[in-house]
């Protein structure tokens, strides 16, 4: 059994999250390259990974009351 610690910080590859998640590889790939999409973790050059935490605490950070509810304080 893992902790929920353990479990967070699982790192998973991109079709894992985006199948997860409900992205698609592409998706992330181009939030990749532009920035805006969850951190991620490079390995190499073609190893690419995604901590469960992190894509949460990205979507959590987006959750809005509005449409112009901006995010901003």
């Amino acid at each position: 059994m893992k902790s929920k610690t353990a479990e967070a910080s699982q790192l998973l590859t991109e079709r894992q999250a985006a199948k997860e998640y409900g992205f698609s590889p592409r998706t992330l790939q181009g939030w990749r390259y532009s920035g805006g999409g969850p951190p991620f973790v490079r390995i190499s050059a073609r190893c690419i990974r995604y901590r469960r935490c992190d894509i949460d605490s990205w979507i959590k950070d987006r959750i809005r009351t509005s449409t112009s509810d901006t995010g901003r304080s």
